[in-house]
Order: C-alpha cells, then structure tokens, then sequence
C-alpha cells in the first residue's frame, strides 16, 4: 500500500531548492536557504546526487560549474571533498549532505526530496546507491518527509527500499526540445503511464502543462498534485485551478493558516 501525502504538503507552499536568494548569499540548496525557509516556514524541496563514496549530496546540477564554479561530475566528489567545495555566492557554504539537512530541518517543516536520475536517459540503469543513500539517511528522522523523482525506476526502488515513505513521480510535458531525451522517452513519459505500476502516491507537475487531461484524471481519482516552478503570484493564482500546492522561487507566497 502506498502511504499518503502527509497533509502538510498540500497547505505550505514549497521553496524550491529552498529559500535561495543570492542577492541575500543564499545559494540554492544550501544551509542558508534551508534555514531561511524554516525560519518562515515554508516547506522545503531539495535535490539530490550520489557522491563517489555512496552518500547523498544535496545539490542540483549533475556537473559542478553552474554553481560552484569547478568543472567537473558531482558524483566524483567524496562527502569529505564536498564539504570543501565552497557554493558560489554563498560566504563560505559549501555542499551539505542529506544527514546535515536534516539535522537542520529537523522535523519544523515538510521536507520534499528529490533524486535525480542517474540512468542519463530516464531508464532502469545507474544503480540504486542514490535510492540507498537517501533512505539509510532517513531512518528514524521524525518529520514530514516525501521523496520523488522523474525516473519512474527510481521510484519503483524507493518503493521497494522503503515501502513506508511517501512517494511521488515529477511529471512535465516533455517538449523535446527541452530534454535531451529521445522523442518516444518524451511521448512516453509525457502520459504518465507509470504511476500505478511504480506505487506513486503524487504527481509534481510541471505548472505550465497542468491543463493535461492525465493530470485531471488522476486528481479525479483523489492523487494529489503538486507544481513546479511558480516565480509570481499571477503564476501561482493560474496553477493553484488545478494544483493541490505550488513549489515556488523568486517571491514570498502567503502561507496558509
């Protein structure tokens, strides 16, 4: 049985690789964001790479040069190499782990974890060291927690791994010209075929493609539906029609009672 959506996911809006404002020095998944959003007290979405020694790295980018400034896999980075590599912009941050974020967190706000594919292509492959990584971190953390990923595999492992975590699939409309993916990978994954057979308990839905008529069905069958990324209040009053929640940056939604 797939366990539900812990309710707080559908009342806090979620910042988006938590509360980042670089013009404030907080990069995007790093602790001065993490903390930021739970001192406001918003829910918080993070990414998640594997590091080389078989760790969880919350960061977003599969190369390092977009946000630290180093060329470079991500994943060839030790847990102890990563805490020296500084984020740009951030005064010192440097990448956190899974277990760090959580300390911080530590149950104030729902966490959403995202990990990213590491097939390359949205297939079986890549391994589950990531899958393991995050669940191994996660035993006994007390909190609202959910993980999700767009690689339906992952999900099925996560599944498999940790049948007692709430679970979800991050589905878009697949325009081809924006994913390096194959025409038919886009066809396929675009009609979300593969909630029921992974035991998906959610959908975070690419906001500009919520009109899909796969998205209405399964909010008729009482999915929840979660959004991503709303960047202004006209954008997030147009998505909350068909969305249970937004995933939110670049403003300060309100936050419900």
């Amino acid at each position: 049985m797939t366990p539900p959506l812990p309710e707080v996911f559908l009342r806090l809006p979620i910042a988006h690789r938590a509360l980042h404002d670089l013009a404030d020095r907080r990069p995007e998944n790093g602790r001065g964001a993490i903390a930021a959003a739970v001192a406001q007290g918003y829910g918080i979405e993070i990414d998640l790479q594997p590091s080389a020694d078989g760790q969880a790295l919350v960061f977003h980018d599969y190369d390092m040069m977009r946000l630290t400034g180093l060329a470079g896999p991500v994943h060839g980075l030790t847990v102890d190499r990563a805490a020296e590599v500084p984020l740009s912009g951030g005064d010192g941050e440097t990448i956190p782990t899974l277990p760090e974020v959580l300390a911080l967190v530590a149950g104030q706000v729902p966490l959403l974890i995202e990990l990213k594919d590491q097939d390359g292509a949205m297939g079986p492959g890549g391994g589950d060291a990531l899958e393991r990584a995050a669940v191994a971190a996660l035993n006994g953390y007390d909190g609202p927690v959910a993980l999700m990923s767009f690689n339906p595999h992952v999900v099925a492992r996560l599944a498999d791994l940790a049948p007692h975590l709430p679970r979800g699939l991050v589905t878009s409309g697949y325009d081809p010209s924006d994913w390096p993916l194959p025409v038919e990978t886009c066809a396929h994954l675009r009609a979300i075929p593969d909630f029921d057979r992974v035991r998906a308990g959610f959908i975070s839905h690419e906001a500009s493609d919520l009109a899909r008529p796969r998205v209405a069905e399964l909010k008729s069958r009482g999915v929840p539906v979660l959004c991503w990324t709303i960047r202004s209040p006209a954008q997030e009053a147009q998505a909350r029609r068909v969305a249970d929640n937004i995933t939110f940056e670049n403003y300060l939604p309100p936050l419900a009672g």
